[in-house]
C-alpha cells in the first residue's frame, strides 16, 4: 500500500520544520509506503532550502513542488497530480501528526472497506483562550472533535482537509479540489473541503471518523482574535453561498437563502440584547449570537453577488 502526503504550506517555513519532524517521527508499518509531497505555493521565505535539508533524513521520500498559483485548492491539486500513490493524505503546514497517524491508516484501508478517513484536530494553544471564544465555534480555527468512530454521512461531521486520506481511485472519480471555494489572496473561503465532501458521498464513497487519527494543530495567536472570527464567518458564509448555486439544500429558501439562516440570525440577536443591556454576562455566547449575523450577510452577499474566479 502506497500513501502520498500532500503537505501545502506559504511562508510558515519554521512550522513546516516541526511538520516534517513528527513524519519522520511517526512510526511506519511493514506494509504501508510513505512519501510526502511539499507543495510551496509561491512562498517568500526558506521553505525552499527547508524541504532540501530534510530531503536527506527521509531517504528519497521527501519531494519538492512549486505551486505559483495562490490558494490552498491550487497547491492541494498540484500535490495531487503530481504523485501517484494508492491513498494520497492530506495535512497543513501548521501540524504535527500524531506518532500512530501512519499506523492507523494502514490498519483503515488494509481491509478494502473504507474510501477515505479524517480524524480530529487536538489544539497547541500558544497560551490561555479568550473568554469570549464561542465553545461551539472551535472549527473557525482548527479545532475539531468528531466524537467515537463512525462512518460519514450519519452525523453532523464532515471532512476537514487537514486531517483526511481519500483513495485515489475516489479522486479519479469525483475530481480534484475546486478552485473557486477555497482561501485565495486575501479572501478566507473555506468551502472546498465541504464540496469535497458532499462529492464524495454523492459518488457513494464510504467513509469513517477515526478518532485515533490525531493531529495536533498550532493555533495562530493571530486568530484569537474577535476580527479574525467575524472575517472567517463571513468569508464562510460567501463561500457556502457559491457552493449553494451547486449544491441546493433540501430545505426552504426565502430571498435564495436557506429560511433556518434567517432565524438563526434573528435569535441571536434576540439572545444579544440582555446581554448588551448588562442583565446577563456571558461574552462567549454573547460573541456566538453576533457571529450568526455575520454568517446570515456573508451567505446573501456569496449568493447573490459575488462573482468566483478560478485564476
Amino acid at each position: 500500500m502506497r500513501l502520498d502526503v500532500i503537505l501545502p504550506t506559504f511562508n510558515r517555513h519554521e512550522l513546516l520544520k516541526l511538520t516534517l519532524q513528527s513524519l519522520l517521527a511517526a512510526d511506519t508499518p511493514s506494509g504501508l509506503s510513505v512519501s510526502v509531497t511539499v507543495v510551496d505555493n509561491n512562498s517568500s521565505d526558506m521553505t525552499h532550502e527547508t524541504v532540501e535539508n530534510y530531503q536527506a533524513k527521509f531517504s528519497g521520500r521527501l519531494h519538492y513542488v512549486f505551486e505559483k498559483k495562490q490558494g490552498r485548492s491550487h497547491a492541494l491539486n498540484a500535490g495531487i497530480n503530481s504523485t501517484s500513490g494508492d491513498l494520497v493524505g492530506m495535512i497543513d503546514d501548521d501540524e504535527q501528526i500524531d506518532r500512530n497517524w501512519f499506523r492507523r491508516i494502514y490498519e483503515m484501508f488494509a481491509g478494502g472497506e473504507v474510501d477515505f478517513i479524517g480524524g480530529p484536530y487536538v489544539p497547541h494553544w500558544p497560551g490561555t483562550p479568550p473568554s469570549w471564544l464561542p465553545r461551539d465555534h472551535a472549527g473557525v480555527i482548527g479545532v475539531v472533535d468528531g466524537g467515537s468512530l463512525h462512518a460519514y454521512g450519519t452525523s453532523d461531521a464532515e471532512l476537514m482537509g487537514g486531517n483526511a486520506v481519500i483513495s485515489r481511485a475516489m479522486f479519479t472519480k469525483v475530481g480534484l479540489y475546486s478552485t473557486d471555494l477555497g482561501r485565495n489572496g486575501k479572501r478566507p473561503l473555506a468551502d472546498e473541503d465541504t464540496d469535497m465532501y458532499h462529492r464524495l458521498l454523492a459518488a457513494g464513497a464510504r467513509g469513517m471518523y477515526v478518532p485515533d487519527l490525531i493531529i495536533y494543530h498550532y493555533i495562530h495567536p493571530d486568530r484569537l482574535t474577535k476580527r479574525y472570527f467575524r472575517r472567517w464567518h463571513f468569508w464562510r458564509g460567501v463561500s457556502s453561498g457559491v457552493l449553494d448555486h451547486r449544491q441546493p439544500q433540501p430545505t426552504p429558501y426565502l430571498f435564495g437563502v436557506p429560511r433556518y439562516l434567517f432565524g438563526s440570525a434573528a435569535r441571536g440577536l434576540l439572545h444579544m440584547l440582555p446581554r448588551m443591556a448588562g442583565l446577563r454576562k456571558d461574552p462567549a455566547e454573547l460573541f456566538g449570537n453576533e457571529l450568526k449575523v455575520f454568517d446570515l450577510f456573508g451567505f446573501l452577499y456569496g449568493k447573490h453577488f459575488y462573482k468566483p474566479s478560478n485564476t
